[in-house]
């Protein structure tokens, strides 16, 4: 059994590694440790990285965890890299705020509500990794549902839907 700094080193390994959302439920199955023991090491390692001094954070997203630099190195990050992603179109973007707010929704319905085809705007979204297909709907053709990624919370600084701000009525 390993103890509590060797777990929290663990845990920050796993997290690094990954690079991306990590659930409770797989890091209790890795460390074989109580739900509530990892939950209260998380809230310890969370407190340690939100210290000053310290370039990283760990964030709780959606009943799991994410390893990722402080916000306040935004400026330095960008100087510390050459931007390789374009920005997202209009069309994009009224996509993305689409399947955002009405997931899960099918492509039909997105270009029924924009009025236009959307096939390659999504195409565009699902290389960006902000887009998944999340299952199909149980009509005739059972077509394909999207939904957003855990790209896409963490590109927009969300750490769930319900961050979302509300929208506003017309």
């Amino acid at each position: 059994m390993l103890m509590r700094d060797e777990i929290k080193a663990a845990i920050e390994a796993i997290l690094f590694m990954r690079g991306e959302r990590v659930g409770a439920d797989e890091l209790v199955e890795i460390l074989d440790i109580p739900l509530l023991e990892l939950r209260d090491i998380m809230r310890e390692l969370i407190g340690e990285y939100y210290q000053p001094g310290r370039g990283l954070q760990i964030m709780p997203v959606d009943d799991g965890y994410l390893m990722c630099t402080k916000s306040e190195y935004s400026e330095i990050l960008a100087r510390s890299v050459q931007p390789v992603k374009r920005r997202l179109s209009q069309a994009a973007l009224e996509t993305l705020a689409l399947i955002a707010y009405r997931q899960p929704i099918t492509r039909a319905e997105i270009e029924k509500i924009r009025g236009v085809k959307v096939e390659r705007v999504m195409a565009n979204l699902m290389e960006r990794g902000l887009i998944e297909e999340v299952g199909v709907k149980d009509v005739v053709g059972k077509p394909i549902l999207y939904g957003t990624t855990q790209e896409f919370l963490r590109l927009y600084g969300l750490t769930s839907l319900k961050d979302l701000p509300p929208l506003e009525e017309e």
